[in-house]
């Protein structure tokens, strides 16, 4: 008879047999179990049983150096197997056996990532102990275990603000190491020796330093506090966004005391009330606040109506001026004013103007004389000087090209000398459309070869940094200052093109000595007496002189290979005292009797005394110049 078991039960096989004791097997039908599990390096926890039941549940650790290191769960399943079963790996050993020569060393069973050791008679561990340990971490041991003798020196003390310097791991008996001290702290000794095995100790006392820097409301400085600043020390500070600095953003302590520090404020802009018809309200301003500007009648503004107060605290725009109203005539290269001189010429109402072309074909269009009218405008329409101007020749020049005069615009001269001399000036000059030469005529001068010596570089038997010669002269050079040295030919000949007969050589190396003099300018620090190639200076100029930065000018001198390079240049302010102003018969327009004292760049409004007049009443500072009107 075939048959079927339940679920959870097992047969040998699937047919029973009747026999005269009963069926064949007996039972049946067997509950299904899962013998004990044999997991080698592990143990089971809790009760052992040799057989489970169908998805029964036991747990199983591994032994103390195997892996993993946690409890693990596994079940019997309806196949009778157990599933789940991490087998258990020995651990890798985190660092390797260490050894120590001339001692000994021992290790706890209970923690074998920690090893004790001691050394043999005349011999101690590195530390200066007589016993020591020394810890496993990320595979290595916290240092090597070392026994050194008796007499020697290891480890070294701890010092307090201080360090010793390490020169090398072991010290005999005599030998001395150098103690370093924090900033604001110095050194009782500067050598501390190794004494029979013991180090003296090391002391480092306090110095003149600074304490903690003042603090700046709405600022922070840009490095970590620290108890003591060292004399020269530096921190810099940084103001809260939005928030204006006043003063250096970097301070040193001098002497034990810091210098001072910055202020932070929130910017505001200033009023100029000086300017007439002034917006009513009171100042500061602060970022944002807009002014509108209006003039009375009979006078012009000059600049933007409308200016804002902007984050930094600058105005959007200068503040502009009421001015007399006045006719401007731009002229242009080829026309000419009657009595006037420059290319801007500023009359008032009711005056006129005489007006002329110059060069040969060039014609008048338009009105020769023009009347300036109440508004600022003229009578008529602007006259223009038509026509195509020429340029003349000026055949005095060595030889000159073979070309008749008069040349037109656009037309072009090139130049040669005769052997034996050599061409100063441009090769070739273009005739332009204002009817003048792109480049002064050339001149043939006689050949010679220029060296232009750097600061550490002379010239044997020559003085000053331009040295000429002729061809088939020899020179010799030379540099000076410690630590440069010349690269290249020391004697170099001069040769019949003007040009040397080698490369010029070069003066390598060495420090700069303290930045150069620069005319009505300053540095805005303290000076060294030596500086390193790549430092470089800041300057600023003088009060009312202004800094020209547009190349190839800059407020910066660098050192380069033992010398300062850069340009710096300081325009000057104009001066016009009250007694010149009165031999000419002028004033300031809205100033009246007053001295002036004004920045390159400003334009200043004069006005002609009672029952006097003239022409050109604005005038420009321009480098220390300024051209005064004459009242008559």
């Amino acid at each position: 008879m075939n048959y079927v078991c339940y679920d959870g039960y097992g047969y040998k096989n699937g047919e029973a047999t009747c026999t005269r004791d009963g069926w064949d097997p007996n039972p049946l039908c067997a509950v299904k179990m899962c013998a004990a599990p044999i997991i080698p390096y592990a143990e089971i926890l809790g009760d052992q049983r040799p057989k489970y039941n169908i998805d029964s549940r036991i747990r199983y650790k591994c032994h103390r150096g195997f892996e993993p290191e946690q409890p693990v769960e596994i079940t019997c399943n309806s196949r009778t197997e157990w599933t789940d079963i991490q087998p258990c790996t020995a651990k890798p050993k985190l660092c390797p056996d260490p050894s120590v020569e001339n001692g000994m060393i021992h290790t706890l069973p209970s923690n074998e990532e920690e090893i004790f050791y001691t050394c043999n008679t005349g011999y101690k561990t590195f530390s200066g102990n007589w016993w020591d340990s020394v810890t496993c971490s990320r595979g290595s041991w916290s240092e090597k275990p070392r026994c050194i003798r008796e007499e020697e020196c290891g480890a070294f003390p701890s010092v307090h603000h201080g360090k010793l310097k390490q020169t090398k791991q072991i010290f005999n008996d005599g030998d001395a190491t150098v103690l370093e001290c924090d900033p604001g702290f110095k050194p009782t000794k500067r050598f501390i020796k190794c004494v029979s095995g013991t180090w003296e100790t090391p002391v480092c006392e306090v110095d003149v330093h600074c304490d903690i820097p003042p603090k700046v409301e709405n600022a922070l400085i840009t490095s970590k506090p620290k108890e003591f600043y060292g004399d020269g020390s530096s921190l810099t500070y940084v103001c809260r966004s939005s928030f204006l600095m006043k003063g250096k953003s970097t301070v040193f302590c001098r002497s034990g005391t810091w210098e001072e520090a910055p202020t932070c404020k929130e910017p505001t802009c200033s009023l100029n009330t000086a300017v007439e018809d002034f917006p009513d309200i009171k100042g500061p301003v602060k970022p944002g606040h807009k002014l509108t500007f209006s003039c009375r009648q009979g006078l012009k503004l000059k600049g933007q109506r409308e200016i804002t107060c902007q984050s930094n605290g600058e105005w959007s725009s200068p503040f502009p001026k009421c001015e007399e109203v006045m006719c401007v005539a731009n002229l242009t290269v080829n026309m000419r004013s009657f009595g006037h001189t420059g290319p801007e010429v500023s009359v008032r109402p009711g005056d006129i103007i005489t007006l002329s072309c110059v060069g040969s074909g060039v014609t008048l269009e338009g009105q020769s004389k023009i009347t300036c009218f109440s508004n600022g405008e003229w009578n008529v329409p602007f006259p223009k000087c038509l026509g195509e101007p020429t340029c003349s020749l000026n055949t005095a020049v060595e030889d000159f090209p073979d070309i008749k005069g008069p040349v037109k615009p656009g037309h072009k001269l090139t130049f040669s000398c005769r052997q034996g001399l050599k061409l100063k000036g441009q090769r070739e000059i273009t005739c332009q459309s204002n009817g003048e030469w792109s480049s002064p005529f050339p001149k043939c001068e006689e050949v010679m070869c220029v060296a232009n010596l750097t600061v550490n570089m002379r010239s044997f038997g020559h003085s000053g940094p331009e040295v000429s010669v002729r061809p088939g002269d020899i020179i010799t050079l030379s540099c000076v200052g410690s630590g440069v040295t010349l690269e290249g030919k020391s004697k170099i000949t001069c040769l019949s093109n003007g040009e040397w007969n080698v490369p010029f050589p070069k003066c390598l190396g060495g420090k700069c000595g303290p930045p150069p003099h620069v005319n009505s300018a300053d540095t805005i620090e303290m000076t060294k007496q030596e500086y390193n190639s790549g430092e470089r200076v800041e300057y600023r100029c003088f009060n009312k002189y202004t800094l020209v930065q547009r190349h190839p000018y800059s407020k910066y001198l660098t050192c380069e290979l033992g010398e300062w390079s850069g340009n710096i240049k300081c325009l000057k302010p104009c001066s016009v005292s009250v007694e010149v102003m009165d031999e000419r018969g002028i004033e300031l327009r809205w100033r009246g009797r007053e001295k002036i004292f004004s920045p390159h760049g400003d334009r200043i409004e004069f006005s002609c005394k009672r029952g006097k007049s003239s022409i050109g009443l604005i005038q420009t500072c321009n480098d220390g110049v300024m051209d005064l009107p004459l009242c008559e």
